[in-house]
């Protein structure tokens, strides 16, 4: 378990998808922030440095498939898991999704059930992830300490 809570973004342009979100969320352990739009959810992700975001793809200024694929071509924000929350459900959005980089997707009417499962499994990876790039670059730290001797 982390030392500092989990943060999640909810990017919605939507403010009724954004409160419903936030109260399925009010007992995860986690820092939440919020974005209305495509534009604010790339500033947000790079100000508030997320774990998770909450990414609806219908958005002005920039669709969360463009949002989404920013975000995962990024070094520094590759890594954040993005969990696409939609109203389209077609195949082909679903695929554009994967192609984007989302991690995972959820169709609305959002589940509270379902949103709270996939939140959890989505951040115990991150953290897991987290561990392992850790655990590398102290690997490789040793491994070039004991070079440089």
């Amino acid at each position: 378990m982390p030392d500092t809570p989990h943060r999640i973004l909810i990017a919605d342009d939507n403010v009724a998808n954004r409160e419903l979100l936030e109260a399925y969320l009010v007992d995860v352990e986690c820092e939440i922030e919020t974005s209305v739009d495509g534009q604010d959810t790339l500033d947000k992700v790079a100000s508030f440095q997320p774990d998770l975001v909450l990414l609806d793809v219908m958005m002005p200024k920039l669709s969360g498939f463009e949002v989404c694929k920013q975000i995962k071509e990024k070094p520094e924000t590759s890594r954040v898991m993005v969990l696409m929350v939609t109203a389209l459900n077609e195949l082909g959005d679903i695929e554009r999704a994967v192609s984007a980089g989302t991690d995972d997707f959820l169709s609305k009417p959002v589940q509270k059930v379902q949103l709270l499962k996939r939140v959890e499994n989505m951040l115990k990876l991150k953290g897991v992830t987290d561990e392992l790039q850790r655990l590398q670059q102290y690997i490789q730290a040793m491994e070039d300490a004991q070079r440089a001797s």
